[in-house]
């Protein structure tokens, strides 16, 4: 700010798939003129930017977005896990609850790749721990009690000590699948 430099911070959401097809959402932290001035660059990379407020608040929604992401993940892993040992077709589950309340970006995006197997990373595991820790050391400046974010960082851990730090974050249903002893993948 002294040798008049500005800066935003602006964390995007939409994985590797959003970036290639400039579909992004963008969340910008800073000076509102310069968000204006630098708008026509985010167009070009997200389809939705928003101003958030100074800097430091596109980071800190980036972080609620990594906590509901990683619940939402770890939720998604428990239902399918739950319904493939019960004899469901997890196909048949994710068609499902993806046309009602459920639906969402996560399981139209991850689902199809979670039943292929494919854990090929979108987002590292080893990122989504780290954006948790970060979520949960913001939460504790705020005395914020977020547990179950808790619970997912570890679970995240848990995936890195296997070896899978550089797996997609859909991975995580992995852990799940060892501990109940059923794979979720589409039926034949």
């Amino acid at each position: 700010a002294k040798k008049g430099v500005e800066m935003l911070d602006a964390p995007v959401s939409g994985g590797d798939i959003g970036a290639k097809e400039g579909t992004l959402a963008i969340m910008v932290g800073g000076k509102e003129k310069v968000f204006e001035r630098c708008l026509p660059i985010f167009e070009v990379l997200g389809k939705k930017i928003v101003y958030m407020g100074p800097n430091g608040s596109g980071q800190s929604v980036k972080l609620v977005n990594q906590v509901i992401i990683g619940i939402f993940l770890a939720a998604v892993s428990e239902g399918l896990v739950l319904g493939t040992k019960a004899g469901l077709d997890p196909q048949l589950i994710l068609d499902v609850v993806g046309a009602g309340v459920c639906r969402s970006a996560v399981l139209e995006i991850k689902g199809p790749t979670i039943l292929q197997g494919d854990f090929k990373p979108g987002f590292f595991v080893k990122l989504h721990q780290k954006d948790l820790g970060l979520a949960l050391q913001m939460a504790k400046e705020l005395s914020v009690p977020i547990p179950v974010s808790g619970v997912v960082h570890e679970l995240f851990n848990a995936l890195k000590a296997k070896g899978q730090e550089k797996d997609d974050n859909s991975a995580l249903i992995t852990l799940y699948e060892d501990l109940a002893c059923v794979e979720v993948r589409r039926k034949k």
